[in-house]
């Protein structure tokens, strides 16, 4: 029998920093008062494809059988299954989902086959909507002590330059695809793909300047959401080339980058849903994890009970009553400071017959190794609660 995990699939032995982490996103998410929500892992799987079937990620889902032979699928993002949850709401409708998505992609660094997201969308939107998520993204990577960068462009600037390129309608897709990869391959590369769309002259109106994009509408959404977000101290570098691989987004597009990191770590953009105009984005909770420059602050205490179990016990109790983790360990002090290094509890509580008569509890910081005695009624404050 295979014990190990599934290649692209992993075990978190310790998820105490992504607690964390997620808790600070979460936090945010609802200070702007998006709504919880909760969806299927599996879904039909005509109704993950949905119309997109040359994107790449819809070409990596996990596709699945049930006994029944119906053909399903696991998500492998949560923006299609907006179609349903948006029905007859009223606008704007805003929305968020923490959750795990799947997708069988080649495995690399920093990229999983199961991995979390953190969603938030807006149904029925307006560029200040597109202002608004751009700072959220702001307030959660300053949070979290990542520096970072927002690269952001157009899909209709994109459309307008190939239409004056005179870009065949059929071939839009697959040139936009193509230019998306200006980042990841060399520019003769891609040039030389281009080449079978005649699109080869758009490489050289991407390396202009930003002034020369103003000659197009398009550019005008641009200005307009930097104004918007000057607001509020967000600051993006328009990037001409950027693309996005999923064909659904029909406006504005952006990725987050860091030096710190190669891949994306949040990523989103304008489409439709049901008909309506819509933005969200998506942050990929695995790899702000690895970024991310916080502390894990659950806080824990380990109580051992040298034959004073009752005593100890309901010292625990007290201990949890002030929002601290605690446990009791039943046995050996030895074995029991052992057991506290393994699992780095910060703090080791001794019950025992002397502490019971003093009215006092020996406490170890298992950082310094400093040992004192605290009265029982200073437990509170010890703990910094």
């Amino acid at each position: 029998m295979k014990t190990e995990t599934v290649k692209g699939f992993r075990d978190i032995e310790d998820n105490s920093k992504r607690i964390v982490v997620r808790n600070v996103i979460e936090n945010i998410f609802q200070l702007y008062n998006y709504i919880p929500v909760e969806t299927p892992i599996i879904e039909y799987e005509e109704f993950v494809k949905g119309e997109n079937t040359n994107d790449e990620a819809v070409s990596d889902i996990f596709k699945l059988e049930d006994r029944g032979k119906r053909k399903l699928a696991l998500r492998y993002e949560f923006t299609f299954q907006l179609k349903r949850l948006a029905k007859n709401k009223k606008l704007p409708y805003k929305r968020y989902q923490i959750g795990n998505v799947f997708r069988d992609e080649p495995i690399k660094e920093n990229r999983f086959r199961q991995f979390t997201q953190c969603d938030i969308d807006i149904i029925g939107s307006k560029l200040q909507n597109e202002a608004e998520i751009l700072k959220i993204i702001s307030d959660i990577l300053n949070k979290l002590g990542i520096k970072f960068v927002i690269q952001l462009n157009n899909r209709k600037l994109l459309n307008e330059i190939l239409n004056e390129l005179k870009i065949n309608e059929n071939n839009k897709e697959s040139v936009i695809r193509e230019i998306d990869k200006l980042d990841k391959l060399s520019e003769k590369e891609v040039k030389d793909n281009l080449k079978k769309y005649n699109a080869e002259k758009a490489i050289a109106i991407f390396k202009k300047p930003e002034k020369y994009f103003e000659k197009y509408e398009s550019y005008k959404e641009i200005k307009e959401l930097k104004k918007l977000c000057s607001a509020s101290k967000v600051k993006f570098e328009f990037a001409p080339t950027l693309a996005r691989g999923l064909s659904y987004y029909n406006g504005t597009i952006f990725e987050v980058k860091t030096n710190e990191m190669e891949q994306t770590i949040c990523a989103g953009g304008a489409y439709m849903v049901n008909g309506i105009q819509a933005v969200g984005t998506a942050f990929g909770l695995d790899r702000i994890e690895i970024l991310a420059k916080v502390q894990d602050s659950l806080k824990k205490v380990l109580i051992i009970s040298m034959k004073q179990d009752k005593k100890a016990v309901e010292i625990a109790g007290d201990i949890r009553e002030l929002g601290v983790g605690c446990s009791v360990y039943y046995g050996k002090p030895s074995k029991a400071l052992d057991y506290a290094n393994s699992y780095d509890f910060p703090l080791v509580v001794f019950i025992g017959e002397e502490e019971i008569k003093k009215k006092k509890l020996k406490i170890k910081n298992m950082n310094s190794g400093k040992e004192e005695m605290i009265s029982e009624n200073k437990l509170k404050s010890y703990l910094g609660v």
